[in-house]
């Protein structure tokens, strides 16, 4: 009788320890989605920022101010023919 009260006892508190552990881990599994929600916020608005700033409306002026440069008239552009392979060397 005394042996079977300890097995299940000895059970009890196994299946006690197990679910303390499972309390503990989701606890800490909503903690870390919250924290990834935070950096996924945090990335989108950081990736606005780029884009934001790497358009045109924030570059041209820059460029003007810092740099003095201009956008080229169309007399301005330059186009480079590039070769074909076949035409230039022969094998």
């Amino acid at each position: 009788m005394l042996l079977w009260l300890l097995v299940f006892l000895g059970g009890a508190l196994i299946v006690v320890g197990r679910q303390t552990a499972a309390f503990r881990t989701a606890r800490r599994l909503r903690e870390l989605r919250e924290i990834r929600g935070s950096l996924e916020a945090r990335r989108a608005e950081l990736e606005r920022r780029i884009r934001v700033a790497s358009s045109r409306e924030v570059l041209v002026p820059a460029a003007r101010r810092g740099l003095g440069l201009h956008e080229p008239a169309d007399s301005e552009f330059v186009l480079f023919a590039v070769p074909s392979p076949a035409a230039g060397v022969s094998r």
